[in-house]
């Protein structure tokens, strides 16, 4: 029996923001991500979405000693699944590893969206740039859906909990995606 892992897909990408120190990059076939809403939270948060023609980058790290339970309380309103076929990562060993996914009876579509927090955003892409370079940081975005969402600029008050100084170039970069996007970040 090998330890066990988590594939990290947003905030998690961004080793900055936990202790997880053994993780290697990694690849999920048959997943995509998308921004939802759901019941308890005031604001939309990333979620991985079964789909079979799509895949996302990510990274594996094991959780010692098979300890979830600070995973799971910083995941606090995911389920963990096991994830079977499709993951390819750089670890020179197998692994087995889980991914946090909302559950769909949890998701709320209302129709005055929650803004996505910008301090959120950039912590997941900071990690993206970090680990897979501007093209990783591209694919993040052309493999999330939900982009109709609005997003706040919190940047002077940042209200994501993990949140990460970045740098002018990571700003300037998270700024123009959103910018070719048409989303426009309201002040706040």
């Amino acid at each position: 029996m090998t330890d066990p892992f988590f594939f990290g897909y947003g905030s998690l990408v961004n080793r900055d923001t936990h202790d997880y120190d053994y993780a290697f990059r990694a690849r999920l076939k048959g997943w995509r991500r998308a921004w939802r809403h759901t019941r308890g939270r005031a604001v939309p948060f990333l979620t991985g979405v079964p789909c079979a023609k799509s895949e996302i980058d990510g990274l594996v790290a094991l959780v010692p000693g098979a300890n979830w339970a600070a995973l799971d309380l910083r995941e606090e309103g995911y389920g963990r699944h096991l994830i079977g076929d499709g993951l390819a990562h750089e670890a020179n060993h197998p692994i087995s590893a889980q991914i946090y996914a909302v559950p769909p009876a949890s998701m709320v579509y209302p129709e005055q969206r929650a803004p996505i927090l910008l301090s959120y955003l950039d912590v997941v892409i900071q990690g993206y740039l970090r680990e897979f370079g501007e093209a990783g940081a591209l694919a993040f975005f052309n493999t999330t859906d939900g982009w109709e969402t609005p997003v706040r600029d919190d940047r002077a008050a940042p209200i994501y909990p993990r949140h990460q100084r970045l740098s002018a170039s990571e700003r300037g970069f998270v700024d123009d995606q959103l910018r070719a996007l048409g989303v426009v970040p309201k002040r706040g």
